[in-house]
């Protein structure tokens, strides 16, 4: 599966952005979906995740209620959609695919995409 990130860039805080996630490759629709970001001088974190259905999702507590992910299986594509955004949301967000527990735990996740900026100034 390969996977490509886009839609970051610079946002005001109290704004939005759209993250996607475009797949190609091995069935994507088997795999679990996440969204992870990394801040300088931090490490990673998971931020979200869907199941294979979009049945099941995960959201840290930090964006819990303001970041909505979902997938569109016939589009091959993961979706971020992040409202109220805080300067502590600037990373690189990056998303990735794989079983369920790996990408909520974000530990042996399969594959991985490229990363996006998102920023979010004050």
């Amino acid at each position: 599966v390969q996977l490509q990130a886009s839609g970051g860039g610079l946002v005001q805080a109290g704004g939005s952005l759209t993250l996607s996630c475009a797949a190609s490759g091995r069935s994507f629709s088997n795999y679990a979906a996440g969204w992870f970001r990394q801040a300088p001088g931090k490490e990673r974190e998971t931020v979200s995740a869907i199941s294979w259905s979009g049945a099941d999702t995960y959201y840290a507590d930090s964006v819990k209620g303001r970041f909505t992910t979902s997938r569109d299986n016939a589009k091959n594509t993961v979706y971020l959609q992040m409202n109220s955004l805080k300067p502590e949301d600037t990373a690189v967000y990056y998303c990735a695919a794989g079983g369920w527990g790996s990408v909520v735990a974000g530990i042996g996740v399969g594959y991985w995409g490229q990363g996006t900026q998102v920023t979010v100034s004050s």
